[in-house]
């Protein structure tokens, strides 16, 4: 079990970072392909943002649906399924000449999706109580490290060759995380006699959890924290007197250092969370995510800004492998594969959702503003967390230690 757990992680991670990589490899010329490619000329910014978002919102809808079939079927067959399917749909993207027929094929991307929840929910099932935490937070570095290096091989692609091939490049890669799942992704002891839910039932089932709940909005939150700002930094930036000409390069250097900071710092949360509880890091992770949002009002330089950013990244690596593993904490084993799928749904719909916001708050406000904005839902989340105190609830074990050493330090010595 110690080795096959471990082998599992390895094998799921590079899915994932496959994955992730092959998704956002197209992110650099969305809005050039529709234009050079598909002969879209008028209400161009409609056009990318519909096609950028539509994926997020069919996938945020399907999701749970999935979870269901996982838990009624396993989750190495989501991962079969979901990884051939965007291996076909991304090579379909290669012959598409038509923005219609585009649009089609990224809402049947956003259908077909579910290689990163699948993945988080077998890990979840298939590594021991103690390393669960652990394992959870090596697997946040795996989309946040593909989503760093996606945009940069497709921006050398494309100006190597043509947008097309890059399309191309992102097939290949996702039928290579297909093919490793399939021959190497392990699924121990899985139960397919139980009857499979209904996506109504798992909803009802969910509202009733409020811990669970509670999870799921934070997972949202801290998505949307990241995503708020995407239309926001090219413009950001310019404010500050960066070039036009380079400004789009300076805000993805600026945008990847979540990431970056994200693939430094996750493993490290991930450790002192199974030492000291999830709670505490999550408590953490919105804290200083707030308070680093907060501060960029501040800054005009750029240098300094990206600092900023990074710092923000440094503690936003502690939520989402908290959110998970608290997640694995509050619900039951039969019901982790539908759990991470409305997580899922959560987190699509705040990346749908949080350009939308971002770009109608620029627009009404300064953009300084918006990091304020930010930073203050983050805080009053963290608050929430210590009100609703989900540390005593979902890790009693650890919350009695403290109890107990609290007590021990404030009796008298005999």
């Amino acid at each position: 079990m110690q080795l096959s757990w471990k082998r599992n992680l390895a094998v799921l991670w590079t899915g994932v970072f496959f994955c992730s990589m092959a998704y956002s490899i197209s992110i650099p010329f969305m809005s050039i392909f529709l234009s050079d490619d598909l002969g879209v000329h008028s209400h161009l910014e409609a056009w990318s943002g519909i096609s950028f978002g539509i994926t997020f919102l069919a996938s945020a809808l399907i999701s749970p649906y999935w979870g269901s079939l996982s838990d009624k079927y396993g989750r190495k067959p989501m991962l079969i399924r979901s990884g051939f399917s965007l291996a076909a749909l991304y090579l379909i993207n290669y012959f598409v000449h038509d923005p219609y027929v585009f649009v089609v094929v990224r809402i049947f991307q956003g259908l077909l999706a579910g290689f990163v929840p699948a993945s988080i929910a077998l890990v979840a099932t298939n590594t021991p109580d103690e390393k669960t935490g652990y394992a959870l937070s090596i697997m946040s570095t795996a989309g946040a490290t593909g989503s760093i290096v996606g945009p940069l091989i497709g921006g050398v692609v494309s100006y190597y060759s043509d947008n097309r091939t890059a399309f191309l490049f992102s097939s290949a890669i996702v039928l290579v995380a297909a093919m490793i799942a399939t021959l190497f992704a392990k699924e121990h002891n899985f139960d397919r006699s139980a009857k499979r839910s209904h996506v109504m039932d798992d909803i009802r089932e969910a509202r009733s959890n409020s811990a669970f709940m509670t999870l799921l909005s934070l997972s949202g939150i801290a998505t949307f924290s990241v995503m708020i700002l995407e239309p926001l930094l090219p413009i950001y930036l310019l404010d500050m007197g960066i070039s036009k000409d380079s400004a789009t390069l300076q805000a993805g250097i600026v945008f990847s250092a979540v990431g970056i900071a994200t693939v430094i710092m996750a493993p490290l949360w991930g450790r002192l969370g199974t030492r000291k509880g999830f709670g505490m890091i999550l408590f953490l992770g919105l804290i200083g995510g707030g308070i680093g949002n907060i501060l960029q009002y501040f800054v005009s330089g750029y240098v300094e800004f990206a600092a900023l950013r990074f710092v923000y990244g440094l503690f936003y690596a502690g939520v989402i492998p908290s959110v998970n593993a608290m997640i694995v904490k509050t619900i039951e084993p039969g019901f982790r594969g539908r759990a991470f799928g409305l997580n899922q749904s959560a987190s699509q719909l705040a990346t749908m959702a949080g350009p939308i916001i971002g770009g109608l708050l620029g627009g009404m406000m300064p953009i300084r503003g918006v990091f304020v904005i930010n930073g203050l839902l983050l805080l009053v989340s963290a608050v929430l967390v210590k009100l609703s105190r989900l540390k005593s609830k979902l890790e009693p074990e650890l919350h009695e230690k403290v109890q107990e050493g609290e007590s021990g330090a404030s009796a008298p010595m005999a």
